[in-house]
């Protein structure tokens, strides 16, 4: 039978240090909903609207190829393709990760993916079919973005060598609350989603130092494929981390949201924003946000 301890920890959100966690209804009806007006959901939740903002911001994005919003357009992939032959297919208005497809080179008349699997043209074109026809956007029809494929910092590469990672910061009312990387594992499927098995690793929002890491709700102390150490070590380019986010943050009407930001040799770029970035984050961090939510409002 349950203790009484952990009936009253699940239903208060406690975490290990006894801090009462921000929970996903106080999320949404203290934080999201009186502070992100439905109308400008968009702005973040399509990538093809977040980009325009971002570049007009003069914020860096990772680069766009080309763009299919119907089925006809797809007569020209093959010469659209021609002269990319590493490149990322996501669709505009996708969800944690779903529909991304990663191509690290060609070989003959093939595309490769990563963990080596194979693309022949029909497989491309059958997958941006699925991504326009709506099938990971949850919708009746979405658009397929052909971008550039990101070379991550070596110094994250060593962290992460299975995928993109990237660092998910919240902000709000335009001010960083907390931060965690997000590294792709085996089991993620060289995504960076922490519900399909990837390590999210704390970051102190001062130094940049990684504190804290959770890997299947466990805590965890080295990467779990590669046995990597993940505590106290620097997140390169954090000052810019935290101006590229928070300057991203300031381009939105919407007032409580996540960035998630890659980090190449040359820099961070802004991969995407969220309107509901998940809890976990907490969780990462051994930390509440809660407190640090409420010290904003505060100060307001």
């Amino acid at each position: 039978m349950m203790s009484l301890f952990r009936i009253l920890k699940n239903i208060a959100h406690i975490n290990e240090r006894g801090t009462q966690l921000l929970s996903i209804n106080k999320r949404n009806l203290s934080y999201i909903y009186p502070h992100n007006a439905r109308k400008d959901y968009p702005l973040a939740d399509n990538k093809l609207r977040t980009k325009a903002a971002l570049k007009a911001a003069s914020i860096p994005v990772p680069a766009t190829f080309v763009v299919y919003s119907y089925f006809y357009q797809l007569q020209k992939l093959a010469n659209d393709l021609a002269s990319h032959h590493e490149f990322v297919i996501k669709p505009a208005r996708g969800r944690a990760g779903g529909g991304i497809v990663v191509i690290t080179g060609r070989e003959g008349d093939d595309w490769l993916g990563i963990n080596d699997k194979r693309y022949s043209l029909d497989d491309l074109k059958h997958h941006i079919t699925e991504i326009i026809f709506g099938i990971y956007s949850f919708d009746m029809k979405d658009q397929a973005i052909i971008e550039e494929r990101i070379i991550q910092h070596d110094d994250i590469n060593a962290l992460s060598p299975y995928g993109l990672a990237d660092v998910r910061l919240i902000l709000y009312r335009h001010e960083a609350v907390m931060a965690m990387a997000r590294l792709p594992t085996l089991a993620s499927g060289g995504r960076a989603n922490i519900h399909q098995g990837a390590v999210g690793v704390g970051i102190d929002l001062a130094t940049g130092m990684t504190t804290h890491a959770l890997h299947s709700d466990q805590p965890v102390s080295r990467h779990p494929d590669t046995g990597s150490p993940l505590i106290d070590k620097q997140i390169p380019f954090w000052p810019q981390i935290m101006a590229s986010g928070i300057a991203a943050a300031r381009t939105m009407p919407l007032k409580y949201i996540g960035a998630d930001i890659a980090i190449t040799a040359g820099g961070p770029l802004i991969i995407e924003l969220n309107v509901r970035p998940g809890l976990t984050i907490q969780s990462a961090n051994d930390n509440s946000l809660l407190d640090r939510l409420e010290s904003i409002d505060r100060a307001v």
